[in-house]
């Protein structure tokens, strides 16, 4: 594997990773404030579609984001409704979600569009299309040259290689993903939220005695999950894709949870542990059967691979990963 190659594959890992990444992040918020969340799947399906719809029909992307996030801060609402309010059993909630979503969003598809539970392609303002730095090689010098981004990418040095084909090129919501992760770092660990926040999720009932309120909290917890959920979602369809299809997610949202385990529940972690998934998806795109040692392994495992990582991680082979000890019981206010 030569040096551009590599390149293209960590390009690849970093576009795969941001939908991985942000809903990490989202169970992160929830879960720290004691809220487990298995609907993340559900609610980045939904916003997949909302955001492919209206984005289809608009022909404007950002309304399609802020349809995407609305569509899942509803769902992350319910959610919130349920496990907090009427203290539900949080789990059974999340997978109802899931359920909720991957029939509803097939069903709305068909009866708005009448293409098999698709939305149509998604072109020009209707999807995100990739942020060109300064002094980096583009559509723009291929159109120029008439020569292909690969090819004059590969004319140049390794240092302007890994700016124009790594750093540059992605869409939006990439740097946004990316930039979460200091941020959410910020959030949890040096601001009077973040420490309520945490504490909600490890003893709730000390943090009402001081007076902050513990359903409030949590349902800002939610709220924020909803949010980069709804993100995730809308990178999806119109950045990653180019339009809705039925079950698009394909279990990022469980794999996002296998991450969040991963990481014990920390930002920077969380987001090695999407690089490597995100790797690993990357590896299976690029290389259909790998020949090792005369063994040809079929493209069947490479495809695999993420999901039976998600299932080595989860049967705890990681270490002990102790979640908030307040993590998915309800807070019944002492009277």
């Amino acid at each position: 594997m030569d040096f551009l190659t590599l390149i293209q594959v960590f390009d690849s890992t970093v576009r795969l990773s941001t939908p991985l990444l942000l809903a990490c992040l989202a169970g992160l918020f929830s879960e720290r404030a004691g809220i487990f969340d298995i609907g993340l799947e559900g609610k980045m399906l939904m916003a997949a579609f909302f955001s492919a719809a209206i984005a289809s029909v608009t022909g404007s992307v950002w309304l399609g984001l802020l349809a995407g996030i609305a569509a899942s801060m509803v769902l992350a609402g319910l959610h919130g409704l349920a496990s907090i309010t009427f203290r539900g059993n949080q789990l059974i909630s999340g997978v109802a979600i899931n359920f909720l979503a991957a029939g509803m969003t097939v069903l709305i598809a068909q009866d708005w569009f009448r293409q098999g539970g698709r939305t149509p392609s998604l072109i020009g303002g209707g999807r995100f299309g990739g942020l060109e730095f300064p002094g980096a090689i583009g559509p723009a010098d291929a159109e120029a040259t008439g020569r292909p981004v690969s090819e004059l990418i590969a004319g140049t040095n390794p240092l302007h290689q890994v700016y124009s084909d790594l750093i540059s090129g992605h869409s939006i919501l990439v740097y946004v993903a990316f930039l979460a992760v200091p941020a959410t770092w910020w959030v949890l660990f040096r601001t009077r939220f973040g420490l309520r926040l945490r504490a909600v999720g490890e003893n709730p009932a000390a943090v009402d005695t001081s007076g902050v309120s513990v359903v409030g909290l949590r349902y800002a917890a939610v709220a924020i999950c909803g949010l980069l959920c709804g993100i995730a979602g809308a990178y999806l369809a119109t950045a990653l894709q180019a339009g809705f299809v039925k079950d698009m997610t394909a279990g990022r949202g469980f794999i996002a949870l296998a991450a969040l385990i991963f990481a014990k529940w920390r930002p920077w972690q969380a987001m090695w542990a999407c690089l490597l998934f995100g790797f690993l998806q990357a590896i299976a795109l690029r290389y259909q059967n790998i020949d090792v040692g005369g063994v040809v392994i079929p493209v069947q495992v490479m495809d695999a691979l993420p999901y039976i990582l998600t299932v080595v991680i989860l049967a705890g082979f990681v270490g002990k990963a102790i979640p908030p000890r307040a993590g998915g019981e309800p807070y019944v206010k002492e009277r």
